[in-house]
């Protein structure tokens, strides 16, 4: 990704950014360097997501922003309903929890935003919706890939919770699910902009 997002700086011609890998729970700035620091569908699959939005706090100047999205799968719906999505959702939440992580993040921003000691946090929440043609087949394609050919399938198979014949039928479930005319997709996200 830092690579990918180099040579897209650069085939823009944006030369005032620079991209680094880093550890959110201990980034390597010093204190009140940034205006924004901002993280996006990141707080869901960390073990320690309040530990995180305090180093996010260190590093914000102060009266700085400190921004997070993350999606609440179980807020998630969909239609028509496809049994193998279903069993994609509880999949997905056992893997996450396996992983100690929080899927249903969203709905908790709030509740970690304080818990990290931010007083000033704004909610808000929007939605992404898969409901043309289109977007139900992107949507469709990328997570029928992902259940057989990720870090998801791996666990999945690894940790006993499904085996090859499951995730073929999920994916194949995904796959029918783009492929109909009428297909919803609803992702809900928390958001909250805290002042450092």
């Amino acid at each position: 990704m830092i690579s990918h997002a180099t040579a897209l700086a650069a085939e823009r011609g944006v030369q005032n950014v620079e991209f680094v890998a880093g550890n959110i729970y201990d980034l390597d700035f010093e204190d009140e360097t940034f205006d924004v620091v901002h993280a996006h569908q990141v707080l869901q699959h960390l073990t320690d997501p309040v530990a995180a939005l305090r180093e996010m706090r260190r590093v914000a100047k102060p009266g700085g922003i400190v921004a997070v999205r993350d999606a609440d799968f179980h807020g998630m719906s969909w239609f028509p309903a496809v049994p193998e999505l279903d069993e994609w959702m509880e999949l997905y939440q056992r893997i996450a929890r396996r992983n100690g992580a929080e899927p249903d993040a969203g709905r908790r921003l709030v509740s970690w935003a304080q818990s990290a000691g931010f007083t000033d946090v704004a909610p808000s929440s929007s939605n992404w919706l898969y409901a043309t043609g289109q977007q139900r087949r992107w949507q469709a394609r990328v997570w029928g890939e992902r259940v057989l050919h990720s870090a998801f399938a791996d666990q999945a198979l690894e940790y006993g919770f499904a085996n090859a014949a499951d995730l073929a039928r999920i994916s194949a479930g995904w796959h029918r699910w783009g492929s109909t005319d009428d297909g919803w997709f609803l992702i809900p996200n928390g958001e909250v902009i805290a002042r450092a």
